[in-house]
C-alpha cells in the first residue's frame, strides 16, 4: 500500500442501539421456536431485514400475497448488516432478508454461524455519490471516498472504483479486496466506514460508496445519482431469503421463498425503485 493512503476507521454510530432488543427472543410469545428444535408452523414466520428495500419487499407480500398462501408473516426490520444474522443464529428470528452470498460466506467464516440461503430475490447495484462533485472526473489526488469497511462490501467497492479509472488494484484482487491491495490510489484517501453509515457521511468526503438499500432510504436515486454504478450482468452479489442450516424446509420458508419470486413481486420492484432494486429471481448461485 503506498504511504499517501490514509486511513481512518470509524466505529459505527447508528444502528447497533437497536440491539438485541429489536428482535423477539425464542421465550417470547411471538418469538420463534428454537433453533435446534422442530419449527412450530402455527407461529408467524418471523423475518429480520434491513428496512428498504427488504422490509418494503416482504411487508408487500404480508399485505397482498401472504394469507391467500396459508403464511403468518412477521417482518423485524434492522439497519446493521450484524444482527440480522446472529439473530437468526440464535433462533430469534426465523429467517432473514438482506444480504449476499459473499458477505455471507465471510459472516459464517469469522463468526462461526451456521446461517444458508434459501432462494435470490433482488439486486441493488453498488453506487459512488457526491454531493460535492458532478462528475467522475471531477475526483482529483487529495480527495476524500468513504467505503464500507466490512470485508465483501469494501472489495466490491474498491472493484467498482478500479472498473471506474479511479484506482488500480493489484492483479487477481478479487471479493475480499482491501485498501492494501491498492496498487495506484492516485491520490485518493480512503476513509473506512459502517455501511449504515455512509450516506450520513457524504457531508465530510468527497465522495462516498454506498449500498444500494441505503441510498434509497437517503433518498438517492442511484439511476439518475450516482457518478458510477455497478452493472447488473454476471452480477454475484443478489440478496436472498437466508435461514439457519436445516430449516431450509419448513413450509413457511418454502412458502415465502415461493411468493418471493411471484410474478406479483417482481411487478412491484419495477413499479416502485425505477432501476434502483433490480428482481434477480431463483436459486442462490
Amino acid at each position: 500500500m503506498r504511504t499517501h493512503i490514509k486511513l481512518a476507521t470509524v466505529a459505527a454510530t447508528a444502528a447497533v442501539a437497536l440491539g438485541l432488543s429489536a428482535c423477539g427472543t425464542s421465550s417470547d410469545p411471538g418469538g420463534s421456536s428454537d433453533a435446534g428444535g422442530k419449527a412450530d408452523t402455527s407461529k408467524p414466520l418471523v423475518v429480520a431485514a434491513s428496512p428498504v428495500p427488504h422490509a418494503d419487499i416482504l411487508n408487500f407480500v404480508k399485505d397482498n400475497l401472504a394469507a391467500k398462501a396459508g403464511l403468518k408473516l412477521e417482518v423485524k426490520e434492522f439497519t446493521d448488516y450484524v444482527l440480522p444474522n446472529t439473530a437468526t443464529q440464535s433462533g430469534e428470528v426465523d429467517a432473514n432478508y438482506f444480504q449476499h452470498k459473499p458477505y455471507l460466506d465471510d459472516f459464517n467464516k469469522k463468526k462461526g454461524t451456521d446461517i444458508v440461503p434459501v432462494v435470490d430475490v433482488h439486486l441493488e447495484p453498488l453506487g459512488l455519490y457526491s454531493k460535492k462533485l458532478k462528475d467522475l472526473s471531477d475526483i482529483k489526488a487529495g480527495q476524500s471516498i468513504a467505503i464500507p469497511n466490512d470485508t465483501t462490501n469494501e472489495g466490491r467497492a474498491l472493484k467498482l472504483l478500479a472498473d471506474n479509472g479511479l484506482i488500480t488494484l493489484k492483479d487477481g484482487v478479487g471479493a475480499e479486496g482491501n485498501l492494501s491491495d491498492i496498487k495506484d490510489a492516485k491520490g485518493i484517501e480512503f476513509k473506512e466506514l459502517e455501511a449504515a453509515t455512509l450516506p450520513r457521511a457524504l457531508n465530510d468526503v468527497d465522495a462516498a460508496v454506498i449500498n444500494g438499500n441505503y441510498a434509497i432510504e437517503a433518498k438517492l436515486k442511484p439511476a439518475q445519482d450516482a457518478l458510477a454504478l455497478e452493472k447488473a450482468e454476471g452480477n454475484p452479489y443478489a440478496n436472498f431469503l437466508a435461514v439457519k442450516r436445516g430449516h431450509e424446509k419448513d413450509p413457511r420458508v418454502e412458502k415465502l421463498a415461493k411468493l418471493l419470486n411471484s410474478p406479483e413481486v417482481k411487478k412491484f420492484i419495477e413499479d416502485t425503485y425505477d432501476g434502483a432494486v433490480i428482481p434477480a429471481f431463483g436459486p442462490v448461485k
